[in-house]
């Protein structure tokens, strides 16, 4: 296959060359943007390896291919190393996903990689990829489908439905499926099981008890593989308070199996590691279950996975962060910031060092941590540092882990019990919920991590407002002590169907307090993410006339106005400030009133309203 058949099977509209023969020159693409190759050359890398024979882009994933003319001519290790060398440059370059391939221009063999760390190597080669396909199919395999998300949603929803009339109690419901589904993605045989003599007993066991054995094995086999640190609490939650609970032990072998089949046919098909999509429904998949529980557990607010991958990026998550959320629930943040850092991986050394070492998560309520062991596991293990406690009885541990990144979303209206006993000992006899909303979660956090850490941390409008006495001194002691670097105003639902809470996105630079940065902190008004409500399904998506999602470019100028510290009427703006000040985008910005429409002013109005009927819940 020739280097026009190439082009043109796989979308000569996508391709991208930057210089007179159609290759692409590395540096010159990174000269571009302020990087040097040399940074990013290891070994012997020659100048042989800086100009990529074809490259194709969109806005999200770019597509290398190097050409030769036949694999057996070639030293395959030296062929191999060379495509990595262009990965690493990519990566460099630009954040987008990476499609890696070899072709031969006098045959047809085709080599491929994708998946989280793109490693050039015969181990990691998908073998299944033996033609060239075109950049929408690849953009398929690495990101699936909008509407996939939908379905799933479809399929929850049903799900629910299927374990109310069997019995399952709602506030068990998301980790029994959860770990229903770690359990088929390891083997699980629940088909055709017979009744069966225990061994140990020598009493018969039903074939619903071979079934719930069989989950509780591949759990502790997968634990001990992972050598975590807390195997045994892990253990006791899962099988304990899940699968021994009553409501699982009554369910018959049919009712079982139907539950499982139903999981396997429409939910694991669509959790797949190799790709984002994967990644993003199964976080969906804990948020949407979240909804249907009871009222009085509908205030947590479970970050939707958009703006987790959002804060990673913001932050930069890579290979070498050590990355900490001392507030984790369903481990949302790890497993976004797990799978960023081995996206930057280049060997299976690298991507155990992060799953193993680099992951930290803290979590105080039982069952929300039984659901970010079960969502780690699943996205290939990474729980060995994820523990069952109070974030304030881990101040050694966080000191010892060495963090240099922090996400977290803490809680809005903690009550006494879960706040820092040397905080609430000052509390008057009145106050029953943190005042702070949030804020002392953080500067606890920001006084035990490495001073050259980031934060991006959620919390509330009132915390940003600080208009109370109790946020206005965890304001100025960030600032004493820390630079608040950036503030984002985020969708006033972005919970939506959990807490009713309008959250901000701030980022902190803990090297130096924030007047010897002497700088001006950027304020980002993102109140559109391109997301809607649709009746039954929460916050999905939207999309152009060609299906592609409106969030992806919506993240892209998100991110490039941060970076470039861009100021653009009506999204963002720089400004000097200090406690007193509003940390919102809202309180500085120019308005561009050149696109305001009639229907910009009565959302607005509804908005306004609708914070204000939901601000007087939380305070009533």
């Amino acid at each position: 296959m020739n280097r026009f058949e190439i082009i043109e099977k796989i979308g000569a509209q996508h391709h991208t060359g930057n210089t007179e023969s159609g290759e692409f020159s590395y540096p010159t693409a990174l000269k571009s943007i302020g990087k040097n190759i040399k940074d990013y050359q290891k070994g012997n890398s020659g100048k042989n390896h800086q100009y990529l024979d074809i490259r194709f882009e969109n806005e999200r994933l770019a597509i290398l291919v190097e050409t030769k003319n036949k694999f057996s001519k070639w030293d395959k290790a030296k062929i191999q190393k060379q495509l990595q060398d262009y990965v690493r440059y990519e990566k460099a370059y630009s954040d987008k996903r990476i499609v890696a391939i070899l072709a031969e221009t006098d045959g047809d063999d085709v080599w491929v990689w994708y998946g989280q760390s793109v490693i050039i190597d015969d181990d990691h080669k998908i073998e299944e990829e033996t033609i060239l396909k075109s950049f929408e199919e690849y953009e398929e395999i690495c990101f699936g489908k909008v509407n996939d998300k939908i379905k799933v949603i479809d399929s929850i929803k049903t799900l629910n439905e299927k374990l109310h009339s069997d019995g399952v109690h709602e506030k068990l419901r998301s980790q029994f499926v959860g770990t229903c589904l770690l359990a088929l993605k390891n083997g699980l045989v629940y088909e055709n099981v017979k009744e069966t003599l225990n061994p140990k007993t020598g009493k018969n066991i039903k074939p619903e008890g071979v079934v719930i054995n069989s989950i509780k094995d591949i759990l502790e086999g997968l634990l001990t593989k992972g050598g975590s640190i807390n195997k045994a609490s892990k253990l006791a939650i899962l099988n304990n308070k899940v699968l021994d609970d009553q409501d699982v032990q009554s369910l018959t072998y049919k009712e079982l199996s139907d539950i499982l089949k139903y999981i396997d046919i429409n939910i694991v098909p669509y959790i797949n590691d190799k790709n984002t999509a994967g990644q993003d429904l199964l976080n969906l998949f804990f948020t949407t279950f979240n909804k249907y529980v009871g009222k009085s557990d509908k205030n947590q607010a479970f970050t939707p996975d958009h703006i987790c991958g959002f804060m990673s990026k913001v932050v930069g998550v890579n290979k070498y962060s050590r990355v900490l959320d001392p507030c984790c629930g369903s481990g949302a943040f790890l497993v976004r910031a797990m799978t960023d850092a081995m996206d930057d991986c280049e060997t299976e050394d690298e991507r155990e060092k992060v799953k193993q070492e680099q992951i930290f998560g803290i979590e105080y309520e039982e069952g929300a941590f039984g659901l970010s062991s079960t969502n780690m596991l699943i996205h290939g293990d990474g729980n060995s540092n994820v523990v069952q406690d109070s974030i304030f009885n881990r101040g050694k541990w966080v000191e010892d882990s060495n963090i240099n990144v922090v996400l977290m979303n803490p809680p809005y209206n903690a009550t006494k019990k879960f706040c820092d006993p040397n905080y609430t000992k000052n509390w008057k006899g009145n106050k029953k919920e943190d005042p702070s909303k949030g804020f002392h979660f953080i500067e606890w956090v920001a006084s035990r991590v490495s001073p050259m850490c980031k934060m991006a941390v959620l919390l509330p409008m009132q915390a940003a407002i600080g208009t109370s006495a109790d946020v206005k001194e965890f304001k100025k002691k960030m600032l004493d002590k820390y630079t608040l670097d950036a503030v984002f105003s985020l969708p006033v639902e972005i919970f939506y169907p959990g807490a009713a809470a309008v959250a901000v996105c701030m980022i902190f630079d803990l090297s130096q307090k924030h007047s010897k940065a002497n700088k001006e902190t950027f304020f980002g008004y993102y109140r559109d993410d391109k997301f809607t409500k649709r009746k039954g399904l929460g916050r999905i998506e939207m999309t152009d006339e060609n299906g592609a999602s409106l969030w992806v470019k919506t993240e892209e100028e998100w991110l490039d106005l941060y970076k470039n510290r861009k100021v653009v009427p009506g999204l963002s703006v720089m400004k000097k400030i200090d406690h007193k000040d509003e940390w919102l985008a809202e309180a500085f910005m120019e308005t561009d009133y050149s696109n305001l429409t009639q229907m910009d002013f009565e959302q607005t109005v509804r908005d306004y309203y609708s914070y204000i009927i939901k601000d007087g819940e939380e305070n009533a």
